[in-house]
């Protein structure tokens, strides 16, 4: 165990990034766990505070494959040789698109409400997770947070396999990971509580730093 809880580690990442306050980010948290991670980030840093909702745009015949990322604001990301590949027609992206979006809007209006989404374009964000694995989330918000015209996006987890800054070459402009143990296997195994975080946390999370 690293981190007693998801808001002990919010606390200690901040810490890592204490060099970015000059450069007054918005920090933004993935649903659910990297929403109390960044809450925590933003406090510490006196930033706003903002969820971003992406949904992956998965081959139909391998979902698990994602061919693209939907984001807010009808942002797309395509990855054209994926969908090559697979065979695929615009038929096919914009059917699964439709359905992702349609989920996308839910999400978001759970957990925003009435809010409007802070506007990404020309400010430099620092998109939150409470750990990368496979890193295919936190890749689709990267995409996602520069397509809707982020100066800059900095990727930050309390935890990581070795090496995940270089996965993220190209997508993040900066990674801060500070817990990359060589016997990564899982990102509970940082934690001492891991339990999930509910739908009803994040939005309480959002309100308050609203307020």
């Amino acid at each position: 165990m690293i981190y007693r809880d998801r808001a002990e580690a919010g606390r200690r990442l901040a810490e890592s990034l204490r060099h970015l306050k000059p450069e007054h980010p918005l920090v933004l948290g993935l649903p659910r766990g990297g929403v109390v991670v960044a809450s925590e980030v933003a406090a510490a840093l006196g930033a706003p505070l903002d969820v971003i909702v992406v949904r992956k745009l998965g081959v139909p015949f391998q979902p698990e494959l994602a061919m693209g990322a939907i984001g807010e604001g009808d942002v797309t990301v395509v990855n054209t040789e994926v969908v090559r590949t697979a065979g695929l027609g615009q038929q096919d992206l914009e059917a699964v698109t439709r359905t992702e979006r349609a989920e996308l809007a839910r999400r978001a209006s759970r957990y925003r409400g009435a809010r409007p989404p802070l506007t990404l374009d020309g400010r430099m964000v620092i998109v939150v997770d409470d750990g990368i694995a496979t890193g295919s989330t936190a890749r689709a918000a990267c995409q996602v947070a520069r397509a809707a015209g982020s100066a800059r996006v900095v990727l930050a987890a309390p935890v990581g396999p070795p090496g995940v800054a270089s996965r993220f070459a190209g997508l993040a402009d900066e990674v801060v990971c500070p817990c990359t143990p060589a016997s990564f296997f899982a990102i509970g195994e940082a934690y001492g509580d891991f339990s999930p975080t509910s739908d009803d946390e994040v939005v309480d999370r959002l309100a308050h730093a609203a307020r």
